[in-house]
């Protein structure tokens, strides 16, 4: 392992100290979310099955492999932030979700086993603006 001093490393390290006071807040985190959800519009996430009908502290521990929560927690800006794992009791936490919001962006009821990233984005958005919702999901199926 080669020794360096901290200038050394942030002479080559792509160090952006400033971002997490960019998403400080409930709504900036909301709107990242959604951004990453963006990137790869059609990517197929994985829903989450039946998070309405599971006791709190299953729910608590639900996950699976390639979720809307999965992209969150892929980011490394998110994880410094204290976002732990891609469960859905950690994304209620982090993102400061009710139970029916993360239900209408993560579960199977509304879209089946899977769901493209678009319609995820929409759904968090409707989060932060509960009144755009309807026309977030709108614009999310017919414009994409």
């Amino acid at each position: 392992m080669k020794h360096q001093t901290l200038d050394q490393i942030n002479a080559v390290a792509d160090v952006h100290a400033e971002a997490p006071a960019l998403i400080a807040n409930r709504g900036q985190r909301l709107e990242r979310w959604a951004q990453l959800l963006e990137q790869s519009p059609g990517r197929r996430l994985t829903a989450l099955a039946g998070t309405e009908y599971a006791p709190p502290d299953v729910r608590e521990r639900m996950r699976t492999d390639g979720s809307a929560i999965t992209v969150a927690f892929e980011d490394p800006i998110f994880r410094a932030q204290g976002l732990q794992d891609d469960t859905y009791g950690e994304a209620k936490r982090f993102f400061e979700m009710s139970d029916w919001q993360l239900h209408e962006v993560v579960c199977h009821c509304h879209v089946g086993a899977n769901m493209p990233a678009r319609w995820a984005a929409s759904r968090v958005r409707a989060a932060v603006s509960p009144g755009a919702g309807i026309l977030a999901w709108l614009r999310a199926v017919f414009m994409h």
